[in-house]
């Protein structure tokens, strides 16, 4: 079965996804998208009206709807997304509405984009101002020059975070500085991302119902130097089948004698 490109694929821009996080980009593009066909208006801006469970099966079948739901709230939480059920016709309809802030969204990528002067149709492409309705930093000729590395590496340390906040029922951010030099720290050491994850998904069966140990569910313990190999070498060890032990001898009587 061919997997490549024969339905519309889910867009996201790096500098987005290090910005607000790979899930939470995803999610904020293809609301964008519903906005901008939805005939839902009121005061004066387009709203998108959707339960959790309609998100998931119309639009992100390879997510859980909690991890729907996690993502929405970081995104409303930190001022990205407006939303609301008093457009419900019913009290007892607590569906929400949501639209994009994108006075926020602006004002949050503003000191990192790039200058709007065009020095030649060589060099680089002019960038016109973002407007209302608009997602920022579209995709353009000086946009696509973000170096390899940038993309390759942030983009894994994205998906490292947001997996350990996924699974961790954490909210630490990929942008941080100390967060990244942890994760790229291991990924120096030829250590990969999967790597990453076994080591996330061992501690938090370990340790997230423990009151005690569920704090140290953090990247500077779980990527720490010292701790990484540990805890990897200790996912290793639960991947191995348990040994049986060997079954007893037993004589059999009933034949007699050879």
């Amino acid at each position: 079965m061919n997997l490549l490109i024969k339905e519309s694929p889910l867009q996201v821009i790096p500098s987005l996804a290090i910005q607000v996080g790979l899930t939470e980009a995803i999610l904020l593009q293809q609301l964008h998208f519903r906005s901008l066909i939805s005939t839902n208006v009121r005061d004066g801006h387009k709203w998108v009206y959707k339960t959790y469970e309609e998100w998931r099966n119309e639009e992100f079948p390879f997510w859980s709807v909690d991890t729907i739901k996690r993502a929405i709230r970081r995104l409303e939480d930190s001022g990205y997304i407006i939303a609301t059920s008093s457009y419900n016709r019913m009290k007892m309809d607590k569906t929400k509405w949501y639209r994009i802030n994108y006075t926020k969204l602006q004002s949050q990528t503003v000191q990192h984009a790039p200058s709007t002067t065009a020095k030649s149709a060589q060099e680089e492409v002019q960038i016109a101002p973002s407007t209302e309705g608009k997602m920022p930093l579209a995709i353009t000729k000086e946009n696509k020059s973000i170096k390899k590395e940038l993309v390759e590496n942030d983009l894994d340390v994205v998906s490292v975070i947001d997996y350990l906040n996924d699974k961790a029922c954490k909210q630490f951010k990929a942008s941080s500085k100390a967060t990244a030099r942890l994760v790229k720290g291991r990924f120096s050491e030829a250590y990969t991302v999967t790597d990453c994850k076994k080591v996330i998904d061992t501690k938090v069966k370990e340790w997230l119902d423990d009151p005690h140990w569920q704090k140290y569910l953090r990247p500077s313990t779980l990527f720490n130097a010292t701790n990484f190999e540990n805890y990897l070498e200790e996912s290793r060890v639960s991947d191995l089948p348990e040994s049986s032990p060997p079954k007893p001898f037993e004589l059999d009587f009933s034949k007699g004698e050879a």
